[in-house]
């Protein structure tokens, strides 16, 4: 007869637990006390936060901005007014505890929280503030650290969730703290809006005054670098001026020695790749010859890839 060791840890992994109840709702779908179970089962960050996740990233999120933008008339453009660095630490510990039971786990994130850089200060009041209570909350996440993207995404995925599920917009996207939401009406995403600062304030956040409006969809929204409509985008005009700014302080790090051609080359051609996902071969012209009056000898390989051939002297 065959002995079995160490079941425990296979018997209660997420694997055997899910298909367990997958098994257990056979033939009991629309119960309600099943279909309750099932819409809170595992719950986590919802599909459409595009920010610091594998398999997303902005030209996943435009994409799916593309979807929403075909089949709505308008959207409203939201962006959180200094969003790290008004991240409460009360709040965030708070958030990660109701997912978090370990105590030495717990004790690692209090560590890398309170000991975080002080950040560019927020003097936001909210309802039930005085003066002294404003200052004494301890706030701020440096916007670098790997960390502070993944809880910056924890600390959002309440309001996520009140998006999507709370309230039932579907259409919505969200990349850190950039986020849009889609409705047939105006007057719906004019009430959405009061609904949304309302919300934002318990978790001690504001949407920024001018970044923050309501635009019809064919007329193209500035979203994540791009100017975004239903069926194209292309890079905004600010990002390029930054870009070749960038290529100035690059080139001067390769004539230096501190860059290998090989790096430059990585560079410029995630870059482009970037550019070409925006359709803009006017501004890939402009930055190619660009870097030509920077004294960079560039060639355009058969692939579509520029390769860098040697340093004018």
């Amino acid at each position: 007869m065959r002995t079995y060791k160490a079941l425990f840890g296979e018997l209660t992994s997420f694997e055997n637990l899910y298909l367990a109840a997958q098994n257990a709702q056979k033939g009991k779908r629309f119960r309600a006390d099943v279909a309750k179970f099932h819409n809170h089962l595992e719950r986590s960050f919802i599909y459409d936060s595009y920010a610091n996740r594998v398999g997303k990233g902005t030209h996943r999120a435009i994409e799916r901005y593309h979807q929403f933008a075909r089949t709505h008339d308008y959207v409203l453009k939201c962006d959180i007014r200094k969003f790290f660095p008004s991240i409460d630490h009360g709040i965030l510990k708070e958030t990660l505890r109701r997912r978090i039971a370990c105590p030495d786990t717990l004790w690692l994130i209090d560590l890398i929280i309170d000991h975080s850089n002080p950040q560019e200060p927020v003097d936001d009041y909210f309802p039930g503030d005085d003066f002294v209570s404003s200052h004494v909350e301890r706030k701020g996440l440096p916007i670098g650290n790997l960390t502070s993207q993944f809880w910056g995404n924890v600390f959002m995925d309440s309001f996520d969730h009140y998006i999507k599920d709370s309230l039932g917009y579907k259409g919505y996207v969200r990349y850190v703290d950039d986020f849009v939401i889609f409705a047939q009406e105006k007057q719906t995403l004019h009430t959405l809006k009061t609904a949304i600062e309302k919300y934002l304030a318990t978790l001690r956040l504001k949407i920024h005054p001018h970044k923050t409006q309501i635009y019809k969809v064919t007329d193209g929204v500035p979203f994540l670098g791009f100017r975004v409509f239903p069926t194209f985008r292309y890079v905004l005009k600010p990002k390029v001026k930054r870009y070749k700014r960038h290529i100035r302080k690059t080139v001067v790090m390769l004539r230096k020695g501190r860059l290998s051609p090989q790096d430059l080359e990585n560079k410029l051609n995630s870059w482009l790749g970037h550019i070409r996902f925006g359709k803009n071969y006017f501004s890939e012209q402009q930055v190619y010859f660009y870097i030509r009056d920077q004294g960079v000898n560039l060639l355009k390989h058969p692939s579509g890839s520029w390769r860098v051939l040697e340093q004018q002297r």
